[in-house]
């Protein structure tokens, strides 16, 4: 008999983004919900930790996706807890404000050897906690946060050789801005261009674009005063966030300039790696799904034309990680370009030493499925050889969908599922659903073809049950 693992899953988020209201933090906070699944295995108790209490049905769904003869027994075996603390402040620092909820969840840990703490990114909050607690804690020590800079990221490829885009590194105003731009034009004068990247920016909200073409001539003081004119337009990915409040963040943490990359077709993907003491294991590629520079969703496995390419260079960037003492889940991120001949070029864009947009779909598929990826193959294998393709979002969303907030998407008759198989479809970050109309969701198929049409079929039900609910109240009203 396997001795019991107590899995604490604490989600606490210790990103600075752009505006963000209570009821994204807290959607935010529930998209690792899919590690309930771990329930599946009858030696494992999950202790899930919240800065608000998560809607039971919404804890019901989850259970709900496990065969049906060990529900009882999972819903036993996990404590769902919250600091009821909306305060837009990480979870950890809430958790340990609050000694009487630590020894809460002490209580739950039946046996601190075999114990260990989830995070969503590890800071020394999350390793206070871990300590508080007793438990170890699943990530890279923040020591390490440096790597997962924009800067930290552009040195670690120059070390392990990988291509990555021109540019300059530790940029902190302005000023400093104008003066990479005219560094890089006295290297590539047709730069036409380039990407401003806060160092701790997140699905490219941090970005800014500015256009360099038409400046003239290198080496003037025109020049220099064109870029400053170009610069003070450069257009920011964030919404409704002026130029002065994008250079208070980026004096305050810091920035890279680089090339923004053109090719007759480009691709965003992405390589997951799983780092121990054993090495770099990659996991999972993934295409991303972009709006702008904003990344919105992702399609598992990446094209098979390019997840060698990404593949190779992510192991090697994964083994400086491995040597750096970097342990836990990271993605690096990548620019893909199809070159005249139809070859790809990769070029390595950054690293993520945390929980990301591609975590928590994989985390859904290896658990209902219990297969792995095959990074030779390029394919994901269920137990019986099938294969897994699928297609994610964290940013479905319309005002119409709020009608499917307050349980009513659980209500609906025709909702898509999930198969015994694992094919179907998995949704998280319903909380947010009544108040902002957003969700996300996990479309599950034997193909890339069957993923993208259950994604659109979902798509369609729940746009259409959302208009037939807000008929019905406009009806009654």
């Amino acid at each position: 008999m396997r001795r019991a693992t107590t899995v604490v899953v604490v989600p606490s988020r210790t990103i600075e983004k752009f505006h963000e209201p209570p009821a994204e933090t807290q959607a935010y906070e529930e998209r690792l919900l899919c590690l309930l699944l771990r329930l599946r295995e009858r030696h494992v108790r999950v202790v899930y930790v919240t800065s608000m209490p998560v809607a039971q049905e919404i804890v019901e769904y989850y259970l709900g996706l496990l065969p049906a003869d060990i529900r009882e027994d999972a819903r036993n075996r996990l404590t769902m807890l919250s600091a009821d603390d909306p305060s837009l402040r990480p979870l950890s620092a809430k958790l340990l404000e609050r000694p009487t909820l630590l020894t809460r969840i002490r209580w739950e840990i039946t046996d601190h050897q075999d114990a260990h703490l989830v995070p969503y990114i590890t800071t020394e909050l999350e390793f206070a906690l871990g300590a508080e607690l007793g438990v170890p804690v699943q990530g890279a020590h923040p020591a390490l946060a440096y790597l997962g800079t924009k800067s930290g990221g552009r040195e670690l490829f120059a070390r392990a050789g990988v291509a990555h885009p021109l540019g300059v590194e530790h940029v902190r105003s302005r000023a400093d801005v104008i003066a990479a731009i005219a560094r890089l034009r006295s290297v590539r004068p047709r730069i036409g261009q380039v990407v401003v990247k806060l160092d701790d920016g997140v699905s490219g909200e941090g970005n800014a674009i500015v256009e360099l073409r038409g400046i003239g001539r290198t080496g003037t003081r025109a020049e220099l005063l064109r870029i400053a004119e170009r610069v003070d337009a450069m257009r920011l990915q964030a919404p409704n966030v002026t130029l002065h409040e994008y250079f208070e963040r980026l004096e305050r943490g810091g920035g890279v300039v680089e090339e923004r990359i053109v090719a007759r077709e480009l691709r965003s993907p992405s390589v997951q790696l799983e780092l121990s003491a054993d090495g770099a294991r990659v996991v999972s590629t993934h295409d991303q799904l972009l709006d702008g520079d904003r990344c919105v969703g992702c399609r598992f496995p990446a094209e098979p034309a390019y997840s060698g390419l990404i593949t190779e260079a992510a192991e090697r960037i994964g083994a400086l990680l491995v040597a750096e003492g970097a342990i836990g889940r990271a993605a690096i991120d990548f620019i893909v370009g199809r070159n005249r001949s139809g070859s790809w070029s990769a070029y390595a864009i950054e690293i993520n030493l945390r929980k990301g947009a591609t975590t928590h779909p994989l985390y859904a598929l290896e658990l209902v499925t219990g297969g792995s990826y095959d990074p030779r193959a390029g394919v994901f294998r269920a137990p019986d050889g099938a294969i897994r393709h699928y297609v994610a979002t964290d940013y479905l969303a319309s005002p119409r969908l709020s009608a499917l907030g307050d349980g009513a998407l659980f209500a609906l008759a025709d909702r898509p599922g999930l198969d015994p198989d694992g094919r179907g479809v998995v949704f998280h970050m319903l909380s947010a659903l009544t108040e902002l109309g957003r969700m996300g969701m996990t479309a599950i198929g034997s193909t890339a073809a069957e993923a993208q049409e259950r994604f659109e079929a979902t798509q369609s039900i729940l746009l259409g049950a959302a208009a037939n609910l807000e008929s019905e109240v406009a009806v009654v009203a």
